[in-house]
């Protein structure tokens, strides 16, 4: 061995090299802030090894992309630890890139005689940046989709050539396969050998000119090897656990049990015919989403290119500034200032999509989204993905049919909540809310004095003070807790909710006794007419109220006399609307299909 080890390293030299390696002196001697670009190559190397064993399972099509994402997920033994140990390795980049500069800024190590490698380490940033863009959309799913159509759009904003550059990158006047190809060139073949490039030449510098330190005389000199490369090792291993923990954190926090719903997420096929309300870029690019905001309309060019454009130039023109001490503070001031603002901007946008105004329609999206995505990957499991690709299974399944016929047709009048103005009021151009129409809890809160002439109900109706705000505000009150109850379960029953019918079949007496008390004159049956007790064209006929039948003929015709006849509120008849609005008899069906199907229960 010893003799081999001597031809070698008379051959290589490599003695030499790694003595020059691991016994680089470390003025002041090894220190925990000196980790951060150690962990961002171990970073990228766990990217590359990763990424060549997705990149042998991958296919770089519009048609192959999500389903060769989905068998890597859900067919490859550990195919889901492979590809989410990928996805949260390039967040951790992001961070510990953020870190790393905060930690050469301060320590002015930007400075001469190491101006070249600070803007060496700008570069590489954006093509770290670059890497985290282009790998988005290469799941070919809708978040990936859209979030990226929007990023993409902003390079049309560019000066002179930005249409040109716009085409370039997407392949054509449209999104579609060539897209799907170029992103895949640039996130696994050009950015990574870019990376590489200026990685070396980084490194390179770093050797050729050393730490900047600033410590008292009492620290002595060290050597990378053994000291720094422990603290090295110790890093590294601290982010690889904490990107384990984000893979497996389902089953850590709430007991997840299948692995095939651990890692990263895969979201419902692409489907450019279908918008994604959603859409939401990568958490670490959320402050530039917010931050668009504040420019809208003709404006927006100012904060998509203009002032990032400045910002970019003020970093690379740091060097320069920070030769005299006070230039130093200011560069200082300036990076910290911009952290600030990334964070202040992304917690505004998470609030905005949280505890916003437009908050429930996110939440809205974002469920709506997610059912796809579990339903995308059911459908794939149950028969196969078919040679046309898993957006045919998607386009043929008669639930998420049904759910975008609601949202395309019904939710523009029935969303949840229905639109308020700038004060918060509800407008009185909506209709009830219909998430789990018909079920006990949306019965009862139909019963509740608090919220039957809210906006989730008549609120935003003619019908906000009319008989049955007044009935439910008056007369009910007077009756018995225990009524009500056995009044909500009977009319709920009636719809025949397979969702419910296990409560159903066990509250057959307190059903059959709320039957009763609606079938009494002196009470509901007073205005509605129900089975054999009521009067006819009143109100709306409470027998079979919520069912198939019921839900077909009210949606065909809400203003025929045995629902709300005159007093209709500009529902149309769906049945024989005009052309352009009129709904076929299949598509009735969906919709009805939908308002009863678990899909469509609160979440």
């Amino acid at each position: 061995m010893k003799a081999l080890l001597n031809w070698l390293d008379d051959r290589t030299g490599i003695r030499d090299f790694l003595s020059d390696a691991l016994y680089e002196s470390i003025p002041g001697g090894a220190r925990w802030r000196y980790v951060w670009g150690s962990t961002l190559v171990f970073t990228f190397f766990v990217q590359v090894v990763t990424g060549v064993f997705l990149w042998m399972q991958y296919s770089p099509s519009a048609q192959t992309a999500w389903e060769s994402v989905y068998y890597i997920q859900y067919q490859t033994s550990g195919g889901w630890l492979l590809r989410g140990v990928h996805h949260f390795t390039a967040q951790a980049m992001v961070v510990l890139l953020v870190f790393h500069i905060l930690q050469v800024v301060i320590d002015g190590a930007y400075r001469a005689p190491r101006e070249v490698n600070f803007w060496l380490g700008l570069i590489l940033m954006q093509i770290v940046l670059g890497l985290s863009l282009t790998g988005y959309l290469l799941p070919w799913d809708q978040k990936g989709y859209w979030a990226t159509r929007v990023a993409t759009n902003l390079m049309g904003l560019v000066p002179l050539f930005g249409e040109k550059l716009q085409s370039l990158v997407v392949g054509g006047p449209d999104y579609g396969h060539h897209t799907l190809t170029r992103f895949f060139a640039l996130h696994a073949g050009v950015l990574p050998g870019l990376l590489i490039f200026f990685l070396v030449l980084h490194v390179y510098m770093f050797r050729r000119h050393g730490i900047t330190h600033k410590l008292p005389a009492k620290y002595e000199d060290g050597t990378f090897w053994p000291d720094q490369v422990l603290r090295d090792a110790v890093a590294c291993l601290a982010v690889m656990a904490v990107v384990l923990f984000l893979v497996v954190r389902a089953a850590v926090l709430s007991g997840e049990t299948d692995v095939t719903r651990l890692g990263a997420d895969l979201g419902a096929p692409a489907d450019p015919s279908v918008p994604y309300s959603a859409a939401r870029p990568e958490w670490y690019f959320l402050f530039l989403f917010q931050f668009l905001k504040l420019f809208p309309g003709e404006l927006e060019a100012i904060g998509a290119i203009y002032l990032p454009g400045l910002i970019l130039l003020l970093l690379f023109l740091m060097p320069i500034v920070g030769r005299w001490k006070s230039g130093h503070r200011l560069n200082v001031g300036l990076v910290m200032a911009l952290v600030a603002g990334a964070g202040l901007l992304t917690c505004l946008a998470w609030h905005d999509d949280h505890r916003g105004a437009e908050s429930a329609n996110f939440g809205k999206a974002v469920v709506r989204a997610q059912r796809e995505a579990e339903r995308s990957i059911e459908l794939a499991k149950a028969h196969g993905i078919p040679p046309a690709g898993a957006l045919t299974l998607l386009r043929a399944d008669p639930t998420i049919r049904a759910a975008r016929a609601f949202d395309a047709r019904c939710a523009v009048c029935h969303g949840t909540p229905p639109a308020a103005d700038d004060q918060g009021q509800p407008l009185r151009n909506g209709a009830p809310s219909l998430g789990g129409f018909a079920s006990r809890a949306w019965i009862a809160g139909l019963l509740d004095p608090q919220t039957v002439a809210g906006p989730h109900y008549f609120g935003n109706t003619a019908h906000w003070d009319g008989d049955m705000a007044s009935f439910v505000n008056g007369d009910l009150k007077a009756w018995k807790k225990n009524e009500i109850e056995d009044v909500v379960m009977a009319l709920s029953a009636e719809a025949q909710l397979e969702s419910q019918a296990d409560a159903d079949r066990a509250d057959a007496e307190r059903i059959k006794a709320g039957q009763a008390l609606i079938r009494d004159e002196e009470r509901c049956a007073e205005c509605h007419k129900f089975h054999d007790a009521g009067a006819d064209g009143t109100a709306p006929d409470l027998t079979g109220y919520g069912s198939k039948a019921w839900l077909t003929q009210f949606i065909s015709n809400p203003a025929d006399p045995r629902f709300y006849g005159d007093n209709n509120d500009r529902m149309p008849a769906f049945a024989t609307a005009p052309a352009g609005a009129a709904l076929s008899s299949e598509a009735i069906a969906e919709i009805v299909g939908y308002l009863r199907s678990d899909w469509n229960q609160p979440k």
